[in-house]
């Protein structure tokens, strides 16, 4: 089918995604604008002194000097005190992070990684404590208003407004951290994280007929890890230059080891090696940039953390379970399969297998399944979701929804002897026990 309503992730989509995954390029970035701040209010406030002095106003330069000395008590408390500040916050932060990965999934951490709030809370504490820094190395001994250079006026009123905006994002910081540490924000971030990534994506379908012969593969060269991300428009104008169609043998979140085909030729030679550089992204973890999948794999780990004997919380699974049903509900009417992604002159160019209809159901379902026949809260939340899907897909669709609740009859059979409380766990019901 044709994807010409899809754009494809620009070049620099990889990178921008990596940096936003990593915790060190903004503080950085924050710390280097502190810097030309500083250099710009220092330059100013020497050129407020000279115009003064030039007014021969040396009693208005005598007020300004009174002004930063009052003002350098308050700059070296904010300095002496904002590292300190700063290991007590995130040290919390840590618990915080340690707790939710035990009690919901390992995999919520890249949550916590990612949060602007987070990232731009430490980049202003940080930003504060060097800029605070820099602006006790302006302050001069001599305070004769004939021979002071600079009076670190503006500087100290700067020095304020971080101060201001580090109370701010403080307050920001540790409601949105306290958010995060709750099951229900969690799953919701998660979701729309998933409905950002459908969103995105191309739409698959079916495949379109017979591809040319296959006349070649390329051998992945590098480090071994998850595939996390693909070039389409790079691998696209490859393809077009060389007359061929690519076919990306492995899905987004495989695992891919050095010397293992990850694209199939068909049509023609193969393009050179330099054509299909930066083509295809690997990592230690999956992430929900491209991979529609990851998701789901999220709110069911977290269903089935929840589910286990040691923590014992079906509210959590039913909660996932709302979150799963939803995002099924979205993808029921849409094409799902192989992505066929063209050039300019609509030729297929690039053929790309995506999670189908049954992948995506069994992935939402059948672990939970497997793990909820002793708890008749989620097995009547399941079979609820089960019927309101079956309702929303076609009938071409209803095959794997129909096998679940098959199945999850089964097994509240055979683990439920007494028919009441069969009957009881097999009702369908939204809110699990409501």
């Amino acid at each position: 089918m044709s994807d010409r309503g899809y754009r494809p992730p620009r070049a620099l989509s990889a990178l921008r995604e990596h940096l936003r995954e990593s915790f060190w390029f903004a503080p950085t970035l924050t710390l280097i604008c502190a810097v030309v701040l500083w250099l710009v209010a220092s330059a100013i406030d020497e050129q407020i002194v000279a115009h003064l002095q030039d007014e021969q106003a040396y009693d208005e330069i005598k007020d300004l000097v009174s002004i930063a000395e009052d003002t350098k008590t308050i700059v070296t408390t904010v300095s002496s005190a904002m590292m300190t500040f700063i290991g007590v916050v995130f040290s919390i932060s840590l618990v915080a992070v340690q707790m939710a990965s035990g009690q919901l999934t390992p995999r919520v951490v890249r949550i916590f990684v990612r949060s602007r709030i987070s990232k731009l809370t430490l980049s202003v504490f940080l930003a504060t404590f060097v800029f605070s820094l820099l602006v006790l190395s302006s302050y001069e001994s001599t305070v004769n208003p004939r021979r002071v250079v600079s009076v670190p006026f503006l500087q100290s009123v700067l020095t304020a407004g971080l101060v201001g905006l580090s109370l701010l994002l403080f307050i920001a910081y540790v409601s949105a951290t306290l958010r995060l540490m709750q099951v229900g924000p969690v799953v919701d971030r998660i979701t729309r994280d998933s409905f950002h990534v459908l969103r995105r994506m191309p739409v698959g379908g079916p495949r379109e007929g017979a591809l040319p012969a296959r006349s070649g593969q390329i051998l992945y060269e590098g480090r071994a890890g998850v595939l996390r991300d693909v070039n389409v428009a790079r691998l696209v104008r490859a393809a077009r230059k060389q007359g061929v169609v690519l076919r990306l043998i492995p899905r987004l979140g495989d695992f891919v080891v050095p010397g293992t085909p990850v694209l199939a030729v068909h049509g023609g030679a193969a393009p050179p090696r330099r054509a299909l550089r930066y083509t295809v992204f690997v990592g230690v973890e999956r992430t929900l940039h491209q991979d529609l999948a990851f998701g789901l794999r999220q709110l069911s780990d977290i269903a089935l953390r929840a589910l286990s004997s040691a923590v014992n919380d079906p509210t959590t699974a039913v909660q996932c379970l709302d979150r799963i049903v939803q995002f099924l509900a979205a993808v029921a009417k849409l094409p799902l399969g192989v992505v066929h992604h063209r050039d300019r002159k609509d030729v297929v160019r690039l053929v790309q297998d995506v999670p189908g209809w049954a992948d995506l159901v069994d992935l939402g379902f059948e672990e939970i399944r497997r793990c909820a026949t002793d708890s008749p809260q989620v097995t009547r939340r399941l079979l609820a979701g089960i019927d309101d899907l079956v309702l929303l897909a076609g009938p071409e669709r209803q095959h794997p929804l129909v096998r679940h609740r098959e199945l999850l009859v089964q097994a509240v059979r055979r683990a439920a002897p007494d028919a009441a409380e069969r009957e009881f766990a097999l009702l369908p019901d939204r809110q699990g026990i409501g």
